[in-house]
């Protein structure tokens, strides 16, 4: 319906209406409609599809405000209350659009996102579909640039030698699933969508445990075009991939590729992200909560992945030691994922009741596994008491241990000279509670250091404890770390803990047994360029080729005797937790500006505390913990975090 009125010398009408100006994405086409200021946002819509004319489904449309980033998606809301007046340019276009999503597991998929939905709820709506558990684990980075390669022109197709031939989802709605490998395309009415139950489902027909995939988010159109795509492993085809892909020379490297998390409480098309861009899905906080093979098949298989290009690409340090088991655990895993590549979960277990398997995984859940039932673990908390070296560091000194006979009682470490002198006052005492608890192990110098951060009025006191034993360090280690989060040796997780220590040390001997790493040598392709990262392939770089590969090779051969016997779901839980156990695990850094100064500084951020740090070598110069903090507040206008402790 067309507005009479009298125009004004500055454009506008003497009835109070003016031009609004629209660029409709989907037609191309630029559309201009008289209002007034309070006509409401629907009524907008409803006014340019009627002047549009043309028959289609414009359900999923909304107006975005490209000066102000914003969407206008409170249709009730007046033009007036949103500040819109003549000079607004808004486009009509799809709130649902396409994403290239780069897997952990650096696969490629092409899903339909809503670009208006905060990150947070794109997350938790692309893990749905993906069945993922927990998606408040997990969000969305940008891609990195490696700064060393020149850009592209904008008309070249980046090459990707990982690109996955996969579906075409749209989370959270009703979608067409456009397979565009071998796979015919079908159509799934159905996202994907939790289980209202923890309990194992069976099938009807043979009454065979189903898989996690199938029981847990059986309706997922991931699930019913091909439940293991995600949970499977891809063993690396090529060394040139481990070329390929970016690798940050220095923790300035990493910071930068920090930068590139969106903001979880904004939408992708506030933070500049275009239809069809590539976005990298990977676990960001580094705290898993409740991972359980039962029913997180993909989440294991993912974590896995993250937790493996991470150590190839050099974004987490580890000893040489360390690098041949994880090396091993490669090996392993890339052979049995080959072996059962469509069954790579265990479904041959008997059948339980239902009832009686949710009460039992709850039990564990709860415990910390099975513990027994004595006396004396509820009416007495065990202790340790043995001789330690310890060490405090001082500047310009030499690392010299002082042997003390050392007893360890609820979460505090006392300090005697002699074994006769424990009875009297302790040369040195220490509560660990909030303390850095990191290792420092090298099994081949059977060196069993732990390095003990513990915080005190003005900063942290560095202390280094040395054993002389695996299993005396694993019982120490083990109550340090409870003694840092506030827990004593009582706790039911001690023991679990112990084990845990022992096993990842056992996983490092190397027992070399001739004829298997013989036989081992023969049956199979052994490929070590793919297994190791390219720092540990250098150490032998004025050695012939052929000579490094077989030495290389035999070592992984060596070290895979310890893990030969795991399955498949546990080779990749015990890579998670080795990964865990790394010193430098759970630090992500950046770069920030304290007030006052002049130069970016590094800082890393973990779960409990802040650290200000020396960008070229990584030391801590200043730690706050966040159980100390009273308050903090930020000024997005300004980009200030201030941090009250």
């Amino acid at each position: 319906m067309a507005l009479d009125g009298i125009r004004m010398p500055d454009g506008c009408y003497a009835d109070g209406t003016w031009e609004l100006k629209m660029h409709v994405t989907d037609l191309h086409k630029d559309v201009s409609l008289r209002v007034t200021g309070e006509i409401h946002i629907g009524g907008v819509m409803l006014k340019l599809v009627e002047e549009l004319d043309v028959k289609k489904d414009w359900s999923d449309h909304a107006l975005w405000w490209e000066k102000k980033k914003t969407w206008l998606l409170k249709t009730h809301w007046t033009l007036d209350k949103y500040g819109i007046q003549a000079d607004a340019r808004l486009l009509f276009t799809p709130q649902h659009k396409l994403l290239r999503l780069q897997l952990p597991n650096m696969r490629h998929m092409r899903v339909k996102v809503n670009f208006s939905d905060r990150v947070f709820k794109a997350v938790s709506d692309i893990c749905k579909t993906f069945n993922i558990r927990h998606p408040e684990e997990l969000s969305l980075l940008r891609k990195p640039r490696d700064p060393k390669k020149k850009k592209r022109k904008l008309e070249e197709v980046e090459e990707d030698p990982l690109e996955l031939e996969g579906p075409l989802l749209t989370p959270g709605s009703a979608s067409e699933v456009i397979y565009i490998g071998p796979v015919k395309g079908s159509i799934y009415s159905s996202p994907g969508l939790y289980s209202k139950t923890m309990t194992p489902t069976y099938d009807s027909r043979d009454g065979s445990p189903l898989s996690p995939t199938t029981a847990w988010f059986g309706d997922s159109p991931l699930s019913e075009g091909n439940p293991s795509i995600l949970a499977v492993s891809q063993p690396i085809s090529s060394p040139d991939i481990l070329l390929k892909l970016y690798k940050p020379q220095s923790l300035l490297d990493k910071a930068k590729i920090n930068q590139g998390w969106l903001d979880s409480s904004r939408s992708l098309m506030e933070q500049d992200v275009k239809d069809n861009d590539v976005l990298l899905l990977r676990f960001k906080y580094h705290s898993f909560f409740d991972l359980n093979p039962k029913y997180d098949a993909i989440r294991v298989n993912q974590l896995y992945e993250q937790s493996k290009w991470a150590i190839l690409l050099e974004e987490i340090e580890c000893t040489e030691e360390e690098m041949m088991m994880f090396a091993a655990l490669q090996y392993h895993i890339n052979k049995l994922s080959i072996m059962s590549s469509d069954n790579h979960m265990n479904n041959s277990e008997k059948e339980v009741d239902e009832v009686d398997a949710a009460l039992s995984d709850l039990e564990i859940t709860l415990e910390g596994g099975k513990t027994s039932n004595t006396l004396g673990d509820i009416t007495s908390i065990p202790e340790l008491a043995d001789y330690v070296k310890v060490f405090k560091p001082k500047k310009l000194t030499l690392k010299g241990y002082k042997q003390y006979w050392c007893t360890f009682k609820d979460i505090t470490i006392s300090c005697y000279k002699s074994r006769d002198e424990a009875n009297g006052t302790p040369a040195h005492q220490m509560n660990l509670r909030g303390c850095e608890v990191t290792p420092d192990v090298n099994i081949s110098g059977q060196k069993f250091n732990i390095k003990l951060l513990i915080p005190v009025a003005d900063g942290m006191n560095e202390i280094w404890l040395r054993c002389d034993t695996e299993k005396q360090y694993a019982h120490w280690m083990a109550a340090c770390r409870l003694a840092s989060k506030g827990k004593t040796m009582a706790d039911s997780s001690y023991n679990l803990e112990v084990q845990n220590i022992l096993s990842f040390l056992k996983m490092q001997h190397m027992s070399p047994d001739p004829q298997f790493i013989a036989a081992e040598f023969t049956n199979t392709d052994i490929n070590p360029e793919c297994l190791v990262s390219p720092r540990y392939l250098k150490k032998y770089k004025n050695k012939q080729p052929g000579f490094v590969r077989d030495m290389i090779s035999a070592r992984i051969l060596e070290a895979h005797q310890n893990v030969a016997q795991m399955s498949l779901i546990e080779a990749k839980m015990r890579f998670i937790q080795a990964w865990q156990s790394l010193p430098e695990f759970g630090i992500t850094h950046f770069l920030a500006k304290f007030q006052g100064g002049k130069r970016e500084e590094l800082i890393g951020i973990t779960y409990n505390r802040l650290i200000r740090m020396d960008a070229s070598n990584g030391d801590a110069i200043k730690t706050w913990r966040f159980s100390n903090m009273k308050q903090w507040n930020v000024n997005w206008e300004i980009k200030m975090v201030t941090v009250e402790f």
